[in-house]
C-alpha cells in the first residue's frame, strides 16, 4: 500500500529555519551528534537542527547511520537523501526527496 507524500510547506528563507522546501525536496541543516547513547531528533539550534547517532565519526560512518535513522523517520529510503555536504563533519545539509511523514520538530511553530 502506497503512503501519502508529506504535504511541503512554505519556502523558509535559508537563514531564518533550520529547514526550507525547494518543490518536494526537503532540505534540512544539521547539526550532528556522533557517538551519542541513542538516535534521536533533538531541538533546533539557530539554524540547524540536532540529530544525534550513535555510530562513531570514522570515515562517514556516523552520517551513514544518520542517513539510514532518518530515512525510517521520514519514511523514505536512504537512496532518496541526499548529504549536499558535510559527510566528515559535524555541520550537515541533507536533501530529503520527497518524504511521505515528518517529525513532530518540522510541524512545531518556529521559535526564531
Amino acid at each position: 500500500m502506497k503512503r501519502p507524500r508529506a504535504q511541503p510547506g512554505p519556502v523558509a528563507e535559508e537563514t531564518s529555519s533550520f529547514f526550507w522546501w525547494e518543490g518536494d525536496t526537503l532540505v534540512i541543516n544539521i547539526l550532528g551528534k556522533p557517538g551519542a547513547s541513542r538516535d534521536a531528533i533533538g531541538k533546533p539550534k539557530g539554524a540547524q537542527l540536532n540529530v544525534s547517532v550513535t555510530a562513531a565519526p570514522r570515515m562517514g560512518r556516523a552520517t551513514d547511520h544518520m542517513v539510514r535513522f532518518l530515512a525510517d523517520e521520514f519514511g523514505v529510503s536512504p537512496s532518496a537523501i541526499e548529504v549536499v555536504f558535510g559527510r566528515f563533519n559535524v555541520n550537515k545539509q541533507l536533501r530529503v526527496k520527497a518524504p511521505t511523514r515528518l517529525p513532530a520538530v518540522f510541524q512545531q511553530p518556529s521559535l526564531f
